[in-house]
């Protein structure tokens, strides 16, 4: 059994014509060390979701949809979350992912009222987090890839928030033992962020200035990184 990549969506052509697809972004991190066997679904084309007991684990990706509209296929998708919760199967949501599970799972996702992020932010570790076998390893604060409009509100019942950033209490969510998300990007390059900062920009009326990027955002990729070692490994 393999570790199991479900996309959910592409992104908009002048972020993929430089960077790519976003299952090709993880691909890229995930399939690095070898090791493991990588297989892509695509619920938003209309792709079967292989049955939970079928995979190792899996990574929910981010989209450029949005979890409230409450599309057929994100909420196929959230059933097949449900189910895999179900058997402890390992996951690991990033972004729309990161808000999909905690919808799936009882919690409450929307437009976020301090405002959206976009950048090369600091996360902070909450007490929860710093006492965690997840990110116990991790500094304080940290610097990761941000890109959202939508948050998680609440999260779900039983839920753990072990990382926090200035307009967003839920960075990192732990959902069991083999169950976490973030709502940061660790799969997120510095040409990613700023392609996607000028699409952004360019749908924006009036003038969005230029964000700097910071090069690298290691320890926020250190958590997917993590996962896929805890897949192939079976720790």
């Amino acid at each position: 059994m393999g570790l199991l990549i479900i996309e959910m969506g592409m992104p908009p052509e002048h972020v993929r014509s430089a960077c790519g697809s976003t299952a090709e972004w993880f691909l890229q991190v995930l399939g690095k060390e070898g090791g493991v066997s990588l297989r892509v679904v695509r619920p938003w084309q209309g792709d079967a979701l292989p049955e939970p007991e079928e995979v190792a684990g899996a990574v929910i990706t981010g989209s450029w949809a949005m979890v409230t509209d409450r599309l057929d296929w994100s909420e196929r998708t959230a059933d097949w979350i449900r189910r895999a919760m179900a058997i402890n199967l390992p996951l690991f949501g990033v972004c729309y992912g990161h808000q999909l599970m905690a919808h799936a799972l009882g919690g409450r996702v929307g437009d976020n009222p301090n405002g959206g992020e976009m950048g090369a932010l600091p996360v902070t570790l909450t007490p929860e987090g710093k006492a965690d076998a997840l990110t116990s390893t991790l500094p304080e604060t940290f610097s990761a890839y941000l890109f959202h409009q939508q948050s998680v509100l609440s999260p779900p019942p039983g839920a753990v928030a072990l990382a926090a950033s200035e307009r967003d209490a839920c960075q990192i969510l732990r959902y069991g033992e083999n169950a976490c998300s973030t709502q940061f990007h660790p799969e997120f390059t510095a040409a990613i962020l700023t392609r996607a900062h000028e699409d952004h920009a360019s749908r924006q009326a009036g003038t969005v200035a230029p964000m700097p990027v910071e090069p690298e955002t290691p320890w926020s990729r250190k958590l997917l990184d993590d996962f896929r070692r805890k897949v192939v490994g079976g720790k």
